[in-house]
């Protein structure tokens, strides 16, 4: 793994501003009343009242070249990106460096969908409707990313970078082993430039992150359990560096109502314990419920420290909740999915 060299700041950075500008920006947010609203609307309709709202200009900008699904697509992600610029523009010192830091994230997410985009043979234009140049990889990087022929290029656009020794984990075969290297590796990143290294906020903010991966393996562990995959297999596909990390590896390869009852008791648990023992189809209801539980939870400790990194990260993650829902309402209406499929994959907290 690399080296990081990490900042260091002197005085203690007040968090007044950038806390003040995320209340306002979450007053913005689409209430989550509307969600069951526009399932019962087209997409022509959707693209209307989010011109209301704060992506009016991203669709009327692009609806002159795209419309219904794709025009939302395009916009939503590319509001997305401007939001989480904003953020780092409007904040210095340690909240940018966490701010950052955190956003790295869609860094992993454009590396992913650019390869995953080559493996498959999809068309440049395809691949860039999914990017969102909202961390340190920029939209001309990206853009030239995409351009490249095959995936063994686009490794090699990487040489010598942090990202390198994940993305040799390429077998040429599939990708599995390549994207949960470089999840791993983001999360490593994290805890290296987060952890125990600055004042409370990077305390703070990997208090949310060692949830986060807990939860990510958690619906690993739902999945694979349930699959009966090898007990081996699936510790190689857990993250390392979440709070339950040794207690979940343990449940790995468990027979599923034993690992269910081990469950029980974890603060998680009440919010699927009702729809926890339905078959796999109800895994979409499940990753949606701790879905929503990780948004609360950001807020809740929000709560705790009105003046620090955490309402940012909870806008954040609510933010990228919300993007995430209109496109899977958009996509599962021009599926033709059942309203109640719709329904049971949108998160709301």
């Amino acid at each position: 793994m690399p080296v990081l060299r990490l900042p260091k700041f002197g005085q203690p950075v007040k968090y007044a501003y950038i806390t003040g500008r995320v209340r306002a920006m979450k007053t913005k947010l689409i209430p989550p009343e509307m969600y069951p609203r526009m399932q019962s609307m087209d997409a022509s309709e959707i693209a209307r009242y989010l011109e209301e709202t704060q992506y009016k200009d991203e669709i009327d900008a692009l609806s002159k070249d795209y419309s219904g699904t794709e025009l939302i697509e395009h916009a939503t992600f590319a509001n997305l990106a401007k939001t989480y610029r904003k953020l780092l523009d409007v904040s210095i010192d340690e909240p940018q460096f966490l701010i950052l830091e955190y956003l790295r994230r869609w860094d992993i997410w454009n590396i992913k969908t650019v390869i995953r985009g080559k493996f498959y043979g999809a068309t440049d234009t395809e691949i860039m409707k999914y990017l969102v140049p909202a961390g340190e990889l920029d939209a001309e990087f990206l853009d030239g990313l995409t351009k490249k022929g095959t995936v063994q290029e686009v490794i090699s656009a990487f040489e010598g970078t942090d990202y390198s020794s994940a993305l040799a984990q390429y077998d040429g075969k599939n990708l599995a082993s390549l994207e949960n290297a470089l999840d791993k590796l983001y999360y490593f990143r994290m805890e290296r430039a987060v952890g125990g290294t600055l004042s409370v906020g990077g305390g703070l903010l990997l208090k949310y992150v060692r949830r986060e991966i807990d939860i990510r393996n958690l619906i690993t562990l739902f999945r694979m359990n349930k699959a009966g995959v090898d007990a081996a297999i699936i510790q190689e596909n857990l993250i390392p560096g979440g709070k339950l990390h040794e207690e979940l590896s343990r449940m790995a390869g468990q027979p599923f109502g034993e690992f269910l009852r081990g469950l029980e008791g974890y603060p998680f648990w009440s919010s699927i314990s009702d729809i926890a023992t339905a078959d796999l189809d109800a895994m979409s209801r499940i990753e949606a419920r701790l879905r929503a539980y990780l948004v609360r939870y950001a807020w809740a400790l929000s709560n705790y420290h009105p003046l620090s990194i955490l309402p940012v990260l909870g806008y954040m993650v609510s933010k990228d909740t919300e993007v995430s829902n209109i496109r899977k309402i958009v996509r599962g209406k021009e599926a033709g999915l059942p309203a109640e499929l719709i329904e049971e994959q949108v998160v709301v907290a």
